[in-house]
């Protein structure tokens, strides 16, 4: 069974993007819903599941060989993300969440309507609460947990505001959501 985004067709050849990479990992398929989008330059390996209209840019790097990663809907994970796992400690990141460029999840939980700042690293057994916000380059160590709706920065991270308000990623969540649409229908490669 093809767990590739929407394309021309499941026979290995190459549509005008060029093929996806998605691998399967001895019996581990990734599960993409069909209305995800998932960039012909990222790269998705195992046990990962990605939702409904989330969409996954190029050089992001979704690598489930040792446990599971789950990507929830309309979730937008950018530009060189790595989003690795480990045995112990799946990693999940909730519903409409933006994830920005260059950052580093692993063996953590981020939960629904969170952004997750560029060059910021989430470790092991983190929890980042509902809508916080993660500063870019700040470190969530090993345990660290954000509360809901605060705003965390620092190495390592530490609470700057609580209280941010519930709506804050819903105007960047549209944004990727259009921005996905169009690329699934006008990028072409040209070379």
């Amino acid at each position: 069974m093809c767990h590739c985004p929407p394309h021309r067709g499941c026979d290995g050849t190459f549509t005008t993007l060029g093929r996806v990479p998605i691998y399967a990992l001895g019996d581990h398929e990734p599960e993409i819903d069909g209305l995800a989008f998932v960039h012909p330059d990222a790269v998705v390996i195992g046990q990962v599941r990605i939702g409904a209209e989330a969409s996954i840019w190029p050089c992001a790097v979704l690598r489930g060989d040792h446990g599971t990663i789950d990507i929830g809907a309309r979730t937008s994970i950018q530009d060189g993300t790595v989003v690795h796992t480990t045995e112990r400690w799946p990693t999940a990141i909730g519903a409409d969440c933006v994830v920005g460029h260059n950052a580093h999840l692993e063996g953590c939980v981020v939960e629904d309507r969170c952004l997750i700042g560029s060059g910021s690293v989430t470790l092991n057994r983190a929890r980042v609460g509902s809508g916080a916000i993660v500063a870019a380059a700040a470190l969530i160590p090993e345990d660290f947990a954000v509360p809901p709706g605060a705003l965390v920065a620092g190495v390592p991270a530490k609470i700057k505001k609580t209280g941010v308000a519930a709506d804050w990623t819903d105007l960047a969540v549209k944004t990727y959501i259009a921005d996905a649409r169009k690329y699934k229908s006008a990028l072409r490669r040209i070379a």
